[in-house]
């Protein structure tokens, strides 16, 4: 592969005019593609085979006026006991007619026709029915619903809307560009060149750009959740940006041995770029592993980060090559310019013509005292990691709800004044379908339904029945006293079901958005294990391919269920605890977004794996040409603890500028990416590897014969390459 992709390399530097203008090319008709053939997000994060899916199924089947939208309109009087008078009645009908004549609206019903009143004769509740399901309401409608209301609040009432129909897109706004802004300063320091910088950071634009717009293009003809696009775009910036610096980085050291530019590119695409390539399929492999989960808004998100990152991948061992051929030696800083280019022309220039190797730089540094202190430094860090994952047992997964939105957001808004109006359980009411064979069967059945119910424990009340048009269908509306997302309201789904499923002559189905997310997270959570399971075994597999060792990819493996662990348990300690939630701008503390778990292992195992190939093999390199254990280890850790510090760094600004995003979910996310990158770069990496590694010893690359036989060569390190030049003599500028 090695030499295949130094041809690569060397043939994107000749033809790199029409390298570029292809590239080009694929940006534009991406971008048009996209702009043309783009759809709206989906809000919604459905499970099919649950039983909350299989009512919606029914209801849209049987009772499609009830499978729509529906959003709840909370109202507060300016006092205690007005809505029992005759004006105040009269301000709730005037509100109630506004919201039955909004755009795709089918009704919206009184609440003193179905008791929505509080106790103390202050809030109400107005039920409004859309057409359409919430992914398919227009922003229009969706405008004209937050606005509801107006004529009222100037009468001194409070009017607040709310309900599923108000999820939407999120927003990516300036706050991201705030990761980027960082990831440039840090290729700025890294590389000394204003240059070099900037094309490592236009390549990766490029091809995030490709990227993104092939995905919206595409958003036609598949489903895409509103949170694919922003996985795609963090991992795509990340991933391009370090897959860039990478080939840069030889590329430059290649100049600095004397190398003309077209060697220089040839020979690090096939170094360096074996190792983006194999970092990259490991996460395009983690991230479409999701697929065997099942899960179809899973599958999604995986392959559009997938495709993103495929794109990154092919941009850097392509687009970088070329626009390193515009540049010439100016990717070097400029008082190494003149010196480079002497000695390429081979000038004499007296014995410093050359830079010599520095090993007194930190990585080299870092590499001996840990060396040195190998066994206090593995317990130091692996005590440290033990204790930031204590909260991981206590981690629980659940799918947002209002009452963990923005602060002063239209929803957030809403869920505090109902839940002040009428206690938690009126912001994650449940649904129970009943659908018999015939009306009398459904008219038999209800009254049994709704009598297991009430006794269930935690129900506070059950709504009167809303029948279809047949009378072969009614639909409960269901009262838990206790919120969507707590562990109460868990319970009593798992109740109700339980209760009525000795219902004869109907069948019986619990849904509702509350019911949902906790089948969408139990699903979830029994799928984490054996996704787990898939890319340790992963792991081991392929870095036995690459390093041709036992202990390494064991070594390997168990550093990345530290590297899991430790995050979770900062993550759940931080979103779902509440400690520290100030630094990371969260109003209110609430269980994990149910996919986030699944999706942390997939893209920290491919990035882990990144830093694994790029140090390791180093020290593989040198250990096989001669150099011991020991040696080879520092040798590993001091050329590429620069690079790897300035990758981990790169992708922590990106992650972390989605923090500052106000949507849980994608500020979670970020940080959950960002500080795994930081324990798995620095902690894992460049800590407790070159410690076990030099504490193994000889024993780190021992391979049985008959296994080392039945295992390909894949050739990351570049040995073949090196065999293929080894009697050619470079070629200078």
């Amino acid at each position: 592969m090695a030499t295949l992709l130094y041809r690569l390399g060397r043939g994107a530097l000749r033809r790199r005019r029409l390298v570029v203008a292809l590239w080009l090319v694929v940006l534009v008709v991406a971008g048009l593609a996209a702009a043309t053939l783009r759809s709206p997000t989906a809000s919604n994060f459905t499970m099919p085979g649950t039983e909350s899916q299989r009512a919606l199924d029914l209801l849209a089947d049987q009772f499609p006026a009830a499978s729509g939208a529906t959003g709840t309109i909370a109202v507060k009087a300016p006092a205690d006991g007005q809505l029992a008078t005759p004006e105040g009645q009269a301000v709730v009908q005037e509100l109630v007619q506004e919201a039955s004549t909004l755009p795709g609206v089918v009704g919206a019903v009184n609440p003193f026709q179905v008791g929505a009143v509080s106790p103390n004769g202050r809030y109400a509740l107005v039920q409004v029915q859309f057409a359409t399901g919430g992914d398919e309401v227009t922003d229009e409608q969706r405008t004209a619903y937050e606005e509801v209301g107006a004529a009222v609040e100037a009468k001194g009432w409070q009017v607040a809307p709310g309900g599923e129909v108000l999820g939407g897109e999120p927003e990516i706004g300036s706050t991201e560009a705030l990761g980027v802004l960082v990831a440039a300063i840090v290729l700025i320091i890294t590389f000394g060149s204003l240059v070099a910088a900037g094309m490592t950071m236009l390549n990766a634009l490029i091809g995030v750009g490709v990227g993104m717009a092939g995905l919206f293009a595409l958003s036609g003809v598949i489903e895409l959740t509103s949170t694919a696009p922003i996985l795609a775009l963090m991992l795509g910036l990340a991933v391009g940006i370090d897959y860039s610096l990478f080939i840069t980085s030889r590329h430059r050291q290649n100049l600095l041995e004397g190398l003309s530019p077209e060697e220089a590119v040839g020979r690090a695409v096939g170094t360096a770029g074996s190792a983006v390539v194999f970092a990259g399929a490991t996460v395009v492999i983690a991230l479409a592993g999701l697929a065997v989960v099942n899960i179809p808004f899973l599958t999604v998100m995986g392959l559009a980060a997938a495709a993103t990152v495929t794109i990154a991948v092919l941009v850097a061992i392509t687009l970088q090559p070329a626009l390193l051929g515009f540049a010439g030696h100016r990717v070097l800083p400029r008082k190494l310019r003149a010196t480079v280019a002497s000695a390429a022309q081979g000038e004499s220039v007296g014995e410093e013509a050359l830079p010599v190797e520095d090993r007194s730089g930190f990585g080299f540094r870092w590499a001996r005292f840990v060396t040195r202190f190998r066994v206090p430094v593995i317990l130091v860090a692996l005590l440290g990691l033990g204790l930031l994952a204590l909260p991981t047992p206590d981690m629980r997964l659940a799918l947002p709800d209002a009452s963990t939105a923005t602060e002063g957001s239209p929803a957030r808004v809403a869920s505090d004044l109902t839940t002040e109006g009428f206690g938690p359980g009126f912001t994650g009411r449940l649904a129970v379908v009943v659908a018999g064979d015939d009306a009398q069967a459904t008219a038999a059945a209800v009254p049994q339904v709704t009598a297991m119910i009430q006794r269930t424990e935690n129900v506070l009340a059950v709504a009167p029945p809303q029948l279809s048009p047949d009378g072969r269908t009614a639909l409960l509306g269901v009262v838990p006293k206790t919120g969507p997302t707590d562990e109460a309201t868990e319970t009593l789904v798992h109740d109700v079901r339980d209760a009525v499923g000795g219902v004869q002559g109907a069948e019986v189905l619990l849904t509702g958005a509350t019911a949902i997310g906790i089948d969408v997270s139990e699903k979830l959570s029994d799928a984490l294990p054996i996704y787990l399971l898939l890319v340790v075994g992963l792991s081991v597999l392929l870095l036995m391919l690459v390093f041709r060792s036992l202990l390494v990819p064991l070594k390997a493996a168990l550093g990345f269920l530290l590297t899991v662990a430790a995050t979770f348990g900062i993550t759940v300690a931080i979103f779902q605890q509440g400690h520290l939630a100030d630094l990371v701008g969260l109003d209110t503390p609430a269980p994990l977004v149910s996919f986030l778990p699944i999706l942390l292992i997939g893209i920290l195992f491919g990035l882990a794996m990144d830093y694994e190939v790029f140090l390791v093999s180093r020290m593989r390199e040198d250990f096989v040409h001669g150099d011991t254990a020991r040696e080879a280890t520092i040798s590993g850790m001091g050329h590429g603890a620069r690079v790897v510090t300035a990758a981990a760094l790169i992708m922590m600004s990106v992650f972390g500028g989605f923090v500052f995003l106000d949507d849980p979910i994608i500020k979670s996310m970020g940080f959950a990416l960002a500080i795994g990158v930081a324990i798995d770069a620095f902690v894992v990496r460049m800590t407790i590897v070159p410690a076990v590694m030099s504490l193994l010893g000889d024993r780190a690359w021992w391979l049985p014969r008959w296994l080392n036989r039945a295992l390909p060569n894949v050739d990351i390190e570049g040995e073949g390459l090196r065999e293929h030049l080894q009697d050619r003599t470079p070629t200078h500028v």
